[in-house]
């Protein structure tokens, strides 16, 4: 359980780089409401799946496209701040994505859907809800030490992104990387 969770956790996707970006641009404190934010946005989704959601996607694929096509939709919507960001770090570009954001992303987060389905699928269900709850808490502490992890690193690249110049290929970097994540989605 530990180590699918610190798999599916750790590894690059659309939170994990938003956690990085942000704790470059905003430091570590200021990123932690996207990462607690993220965190229970996923732990609701994998407590969902694990009392039937997964099912009922399945019954209804329609639902689970127009989930998948509004996941793209959003990792461009993202990528295209990236894009066009100024690079300062002050004023109205100054805001750390919210805990509402991270929450929401989540949901929008093909990874995040795929961790949610495979884990419960099996690790959790087929357990009852004492599994589930287990294999829930598991994750929790586990999906909010790897997001942290990746707003600290971004926070540590901090003094190297001052320059207006290089926070823009930084953003830049990220936002290439988004869209990669959602060209697979759309393959």
């Amino acid at each position: 359980m530990a180590g699918f969770a610190l798999a599916m956790s750790i590894t690059p996707g659309p939170v994990n780089l938003v956690a990085l970006g942000s704790g470059a641009r905003h430091g570590f404190a200021a990123s932690l409401r996207h990462v607690v934010g993220a965190t229970l946005g996923f732990i609701l989704l994998l407590l969902l799946m694990g009392f039937g959601l997964g099912a009922t996607l399945l019954q209804w694929p329609l639902a689970a496209e127009v989930l998948r096509w509004a996941g793209v939709i959003f990792l461009g919507w993202m990528a295209w701040q990236l894009l066009v960001d100024s690079g300062r770090v002050e004023g109205v570009d100054g805001v750390a994505p919210s805990f509402w954001y991270g929450a929401l992303m989540q949901w929008l987060n093909p990874k995040a859907w795929l961790a949610a389905s495979m884990g419960m699928g099996a690790y959790g269900s087929a357990g009852g809800v004492g599994q589930v709850a287990l294999f829930s808490g598991l994750y929790l502490v586990i999906c909010l030490c790897s997001i942290a992890c990746w707003a600290y690193a971004g926070s540590r690249l901090l003094g190297l992104l001052l320059a207006p110049q290089r926070l823009r290929w930084f953003n830049r970097a990220m936002a290439l990387l988004l869209l990669l994540c959602a060209a697979y989605l759309v393959r």
